[in-house]
C-alpha cells in the first residue's frame, strides 16, 4: 500500500464529511425501502440544510412517513445511504440521533400520567437535569395549562403539542415532525408557525416537517421537496418557487375597457385581459405596480384596487405532480 496515497486520500474523504456536515443535517442517497413486495420508496435523494426549515410535501401513499422513519432510525433501509450531520456509519448516526427530536405520526403517550409527569418521564429517561426544564419547554409549546391534565384526557391538537414538548426535552439541534399541526385550530396554527420560526432563528434549529395544510408550509419553510408514489420529483428553494410561479396583477378600475386600449398602446407586450366587476388581469406584469397605477392617474382613470398575487404552493406541486413544466 502506498502510505502517503492512503493518507492523501483519507484527508479528502475527512475534508469531504466536514463539507457535507456544514452544509446538510440530513442527506440520503438513491434510498429505496421495500415492505415485502411494495415499494414504498425508491432511490430518493432529500438534501435538508443546516439552520432550513425543510416541507416535505406528498400525497398520502407517497412515502412521507416512511422516510422520516428511516431518518429517526424507526425502520431500516433495503438499500442506499442515509448520512445525519454528515456522518454515515451506524454509531454514529445513532449519537446524532440524540441530537434530534422526532414527532412521528402519533407520539405515544402513558394514558394514566399527566402531562407534566409524561414529560417529566421522557426528561428523567434521557438524563436531563433540572426540573425547571420541564416547565419551560410547557410553557413554549402551549400546553401549561394542561399540566395537570391525564394523557387520555388530551384533545388531538393538545397531544400535538405535548408531541412536540417530548421532542423539544433534550434541546435538540435538528426537529423530524410529521404532521405537527394536524388537529390544531386556527390560532393554534399560527402559534405552532410562529413557534417553529422562533426554534429555527432564536435556536438555530434545523426543522424537517410534513403537512398536508401547503398554505402553512409556504409560510414558514425556506425549502421545499416534492414525494410522489415514492420517488423525489424535486426539491427547491422557496425563493425559487416563488421566482418560477406565475404571478399577475389584477386592477379594480372605472373603465376597464379603455384602460385596455391605453395599455396596449402605451404598455405593448403585456398579456391581459378584461374580468368581469371592471376588473383587469395582467399575466406576468412586465413593470412595477406603481407603472400601471401612474397610467391610470395621468389619463384619468380611477383605481379602486391593486393587488399582486402570486401562484400557490399548492398549484405549484399539483403542476409538478401532473408532468408540468416546473412552474405554476
Amino acid at each position: 500500500m502506498n502510505l502517503p496515497v492512503e493518507k492523501e486520500r483519507q484527508a479528502l474523504d475527512r475534508q469531504r464529511g466536514d463539507k457535507r456536515m456544514s452544509e446538510y443535517v440530513i442527506e440520503t442517497r438513491q434510498v429505496t425501502k421495500h415492505y415485502g413486495r411494495l415499494q414504498a420508496l425508491s432511490q430518493v435523494d432529500i438534501h435538508v440544510k443546516k439552520g432550513s426549515i425543510y416541507g416535505l410535501i406528498g400525497d398520502n401513499g407517497a412515502g412521507k412517513s416512511t422516510l422520516l422513519k428511516l431518518l429517526a432510525g424507526h425502520c431500516f433501509a433495503t438499500s442506499g445511504e442515509i448520512l445525519l450531520f454528515g456522518q454515515s456509519g451506524e454509531k454514529e448516526r445513532e449519537r446524532r440521533r440524540r441530537q434530534t427530536g422526532i414527532m412521528i405520526e402519533q407520539a405515544g403517550f402513558v394514558p394514566g400520567m399527566t402531562v407534566k409527569q409524561m414529560l417529566e418521564y421522557c426528561r428523567l429517561q434521557r438524563g436531563i437535569a433540572g426540573k425547571k426544564k420541564t416547565e419551560e419547554i410547557l410553557q413554549l409549546t402551549g400546553i401549561w395549562e394542561k399540566r395537570k391534565s391525564k394523557c387520555k384526557n388530551l384533545s388531538l391538537g393538545q397531544k400535538q403539542r405535548l408531541g412536540l414538548a417530548i421532542a423539544l426535552i433534550g434541546e435538540p439541534q435538528l426537529l423530524i415532525l410529521d404532521e405537527p399541526i394536524n388537529g390544531l385550530d386556527p390560532s393554534g396554527i399560527v402559534e405552532m408557525r410562529n413557534l417553529f420560526r422562533r426554534l429555527n432563528e432564536e435556536k438555530n434549529i434545523t426543522i424537517l416537517l410534513s403537512s398536508h395544510i401547503l398554505s402553512e408550509l409556504q409560510q414558514v419553510a425556506s425549502d421545499f421537496g416534492f414525494l410522489y408514489q415514492g420517488r423525489m420529483l424535486e426539491e427547491i428553494s422557496a425563493k425559487k418557487i416563488l421566482e418560477k410561479c406565475s404571478d399577475s396583477l389584477n386592477i379594480e378600475i372605472s373603465d376597464p375597457e379603455r384602460y385596455a386600449a391605453l395599455l396596449s398602446s402605451c404598455f405593448p407586450g403585456e398579456i391581459f385581459r378584461v374580468m368581469p366587476e371592471q376588473a383587469i388581469q395582467i399575466s406576468n406584469p412586465q413593470r412595477e405596480a406603481q407603472d400601471y397605477s401612474r397610467l391610470a392617474a395621468e389619463h384619468g382613470f380611477l383605481i379602486k384596487r391593486l393587488e399582486r398575487q402570486h401562484g400557490s404552493l399548492e398549484d405549484y406541486y399539483m403542476n409538478l405532480k401532473n408532468g408540468g413544466t416546473k412552474a405554476c
